[in-house]
């Protein structure tokens, strides 16, 4: 799959599919993205090639305390693609609609629904977490497998 920037200038290519993909509609990611959620296509970096230009990473506050990086573009400033303390900086969280084709990635799971806005409407036949959920329960052996490999690594 490939994705970039609004004006173009970063171009990436994502070298394998994500291992799983998150709606989050905490409070925090409502407000960074000035929308309603933010679907993010989790991956590991060394599966996200960078064909042209170069992202630039932007440190913001998280409800964690930890923080997260935001890489975006330098000129339009939108943003690719984050990396959460949590996860750690061998995982990125690729904004979707960053995507060539968006409706190609579909949400696995919609997470902090808590905090949704009363005007969603969330699928059938989806996942909904109130908050976060064990990966163990939701994510395919594969990307388990993918994961563990890339935290070996």
């Amino acid at each position: 799959m490939n994705g970039k920037c609004t004006c173009g200038e970063v171009r990436f290519r994502l070298t394998d599919r994500p291992l799983f993909v998150h709606c989050c509609h905490c409070r925090w990611c409502q407000r960074e993205t000035g929308s309603a959620f933010v679907l993010n296509a989790l991956i590991e970096a060394d599966r996200v090639a960078v064909a042209t230009g170069a992202p630039v990473p932007v440190t913001v506050p998280s409800e964690s305390g930890n923080g997260q990086v935001i890489y975006r573009c330098p000129t339009c400033q939108v943003a690719l693609w984050s990396v959460y303390s949590g996860a750690g900086p061998r995982f990125l969280f690729v904004r979707v609609g960053t995507l060539e084709e968006p409706g190609a990635v579909p949400p696995d799971i919609h997470i902090f629904t808590d905090s949704k806005l009363p005007w969603v409407q969330l699928p059938e036949g989806i996942p909904a977490m109130p908050e976060f959920y064990r990966r163990s329960q939701y994510w395919p052996e594969w990307a388990l497998e993918r994961r563990a490999a890339a935290l070996e690594g």
